[in-house]
């Protein structure tokens, strides 16, 4: 199966998640506050610290995006180091990250930058974050710089991953900070996110000629295929629009493209959740290589390019992920043949990072970090299989 011409292939990786010693953001504030607790809570279950040093060996990962022949990376930029004190830019920070950004591109890696991956400046936090009437207008300024300061070394903008995951993990779930539980927040926060997009996009807009878009983690869901409860069908359907028409409606006029972020498929049951047991990631997430196919054939109604920004499997024992990726990318090349316009594919992730609050344990990377050993990247099995299909474009 061979993609289109010029396909982009690449990786994925985030500021928090990789970068260390975030210290000015609410995320950092949060891990950091669990030692000083006198009550137990679960979560996080580690916190950052350093986490992967990429900080200081941004060069390092890059060497392994192109030995891994991808011609593109995906990565975050922290807004809590550019803008540390409101309204306030820090110049340093910014030449920093001009730093990180030639180094991709001075390895052929085209720069795919998101301004918002999660995490908060303390400052925007303890105004109230996205619960702020005025965070879109915050927001856009903060983009807009950021356009006008890295513009022309970005390849394209993303303004915010998965804002629907951020709401409810942060406002309804409450494993994330702000950890509130209260329905009407996280719909404001959801309805603030999307002013937020729409704004900043009209700002970047203003300065920056290349494509801005939005990254969304979409879950497919689907009825049983052993259901006879018609309500299985409709509430997967109902589910399914809340996840993707209903945030993606109000901003794709305000997106040059789109962003997936796929990682698993939910079925139904007498309106209970029943996936089969065959084929799990190490997090228990059950992986349907159609759902992303269905996702996409979904998609193709906006008119928009199309990237897999986000696709990948907790696999610590590298069992899997040479069939998740073939398997996935076949899907992707079929839902190519039947129209859709998809440009690109990031594996999540490059490397083993910080996964929220979950801390360490779950292992994305198709390369290995050995926390044990001086955070030594060391490359998995399927490094070189990913490795062959970016080289020659195509998949067996």
């Amino acid at each position: 199966m061979d993609f289109p011409k010029g396909f982009i292939w690449g990786t994925a990786v985030s500021a928090h998640q990789t970068e260390g010693n975030n210290i000015n953001t609410d995320w950092w504030r949060w891990e950091v506050s669990k030692d000083t607790e006198t009550t137990t809570r679960q979560f996080p279950l580690d916190a950052s610290g350093i986490a992967c040093d990429s900080y200081n060996r941004f060069e390092e990962d890059f060497d392994l995006a192109k030995d891994l022949n991808n011609n593109a990376i995906r990565l975050s930029i922290e807004w809590a180091r550019l803008e540390p004190r409101e309204g306030y830019f820090d110049l340093a920070a910014f030449q920093h990250y001009k730093k990180v950004l030639n180094a991709a591109r001075s390895r052929g890696l085209k720069t795919y930058v998101t301004l918002h991956h999660f995490t908060n400046p303390l400052w925007f936090a303890n105004k109230g974050g996205f619960l702020n009437p005025e965070s879109p207008k915050i927001f856009a300024r903060y983009a807009r710089r950021c356009a006008q300061e890295l513009g022309h070394l970005c390849d394209a903008i993303w303004t915010i991953n998965e804002p629907q995951v951020y709401a409810l993990m942060s406002y309804t779930v409450g494993s994330w900070p702000p950890n509130k539980k209260n329905y009407l927040s996280s719909l404001i926060v959801q309805i603030n996110l999307m002013r937020s997009h729409n704004a900043a996009y009209k700002s970047i807009k203003e300065v920056y000629t290349k494509p801005v878009g939005i990254v969304k983690n979409i879950v497919w869901y689907e009825a049983c295929s052993t259901s006879t409860n018609i309500l299985d069908t409709w509430f997967a359907k109902f589910i399914y629009f809340m996840n993707e028409g209903f945030f993606l409606n109000p901003v794709v006029k305000n997106c040059d493209m789109l962003g997936l972020n796929f990682y698993f498929t939910t079925r139904f049951l007498n309106l209970k959740t029943a996936n089969p047991d065959d084929f799990n990631s190490d997090l228990g997430w059950w992986i349907y290589p159609q759902g992303i196919k269905n996702i996409l054939l979904k998609l193709k109604r906006y008119n928009k390019p199309i990237y897999i920004t986000e696709n990948g499997v907790a696999d610590a024992k590298d069992k899997h992920r040479k069939r998740f990726i073939h398997d996935m990318l076949i899907k992707c090349g079929e839902a190519i043949n039947e129209g859709v316009d998809l440009r690109g594919y990031f594996y999540w992730s490059l490397i083993d990072n910080f996964e929220w609050h979950q801390g360490f344990w779950p292992r994305f990377g198709i390369v290995e970090i050995d926390r044990e050993h001086d955070l030594k990247r060391k490359p998995r099995k399927s490094f070189s299989y990913y490795a062959e299909i970016c080289k020659n474009n195509a998949i067996d």
